[in-house]
């Protein structure tokens, strides 16, 4: 068993509280973080050709992260905003894009992962704002995972769930989690942001990334959860 520290963060196109378009910020932001898997939202730019918010060159040159690329766009960092980075020694063996349904334009990211001996898959995903869409979400996901081989699933992102932390009903077989509220940084009240973990993986811990720099950087502050993968 290896324990494993997943984050998920709306970095808000990088924009933060002082209307600043700050990527410098966001990446001191990610270097605390100290995860070994992170999902971002509104990691790209929403208009043309949506252009990265946060620079593949930044993210080189300056965190230990690597973008898992997905030959999608490119001069984006993700998929509908959506991207995952790897920490040192953690590799991606496939990934896919898919769009979602809805009113918006949504879409996910499904990563497997590997470190060391272990074998998982990530989902890194943006759900709609209205309850019909992200019903239809949370069912096109399973979809799409129930004609995929079968390993331990983590589903992490900015669900946009303003009910109790496991209300994320759609999602069955797997356990939700809010690690607090994170939503608005300057004074959360609502956990929008959450992991959903299915069959073999555990959470050891979970918490919400509330610093002096993450209250200003987004108008969402990240989360982190350590898991153990079991199987």
């Amino acid at each position: 068993m290896d324990e494993i520290t997943l984050a998920s963060w709306n970095i808000r196109k990088c924009v933060g509280l002082d209307r600043k378009r700050d990527p410098m910020r966001i990446v001191r932001g990610l270097n605390g973080l100290g995860a070994d898997i992170v999902a971002l939202q509104e990691a790209d730019r929403r208009l043309g050709r949506r252009p990265a918010a946060l620079p593949h060159w930044m993210l080189a040159s300056e965190t230990d992260y690597s973008v898992v690329t997905l030959g999608a766009l490119d001069v984006s960092l993700g998929w509908h905003g959506n991207a995952v980075l790897l920490g040192p020694g953690v590799e991606c063996r496939t990934v896919q894009v898919m769009d979602l349904p809805g009113l918006e334009p949504r879409g996910a990211v499904i990563a497997d992962i590997v470190r060391g001996d272990t074998e998982m898959r990530v989902v890194a995903v943006h759900l709609g704002l209205l309850t019909r869409s992200r019903g239809q979400q949370y069912r096109a996901i399973l979809d799409r995972l129930a004609r995929m081989d079968a390993r331990p699933t983590a589903i992490l992102g900015d669900f946009n769930e303003w009910g109790a932390g496991g209300s994320a009903s759609g999602l069955r077989d797997y356990a939700v989690h809010a690690p607090g509220a994170t939503f608005h940084s300057a004074r959360p009240v609502a956990a929008l942001d959450r992991v959903a973990l299915g069959r073999g993986i555990a959470l050891r811990d979970a918490a919400v990334v509330e610093t002096p720099l993450t209250k200003v950087a987004s108008d969402h502050l990240p989360i982190t959860a350590k898991i153990r993968v079991e199987a």
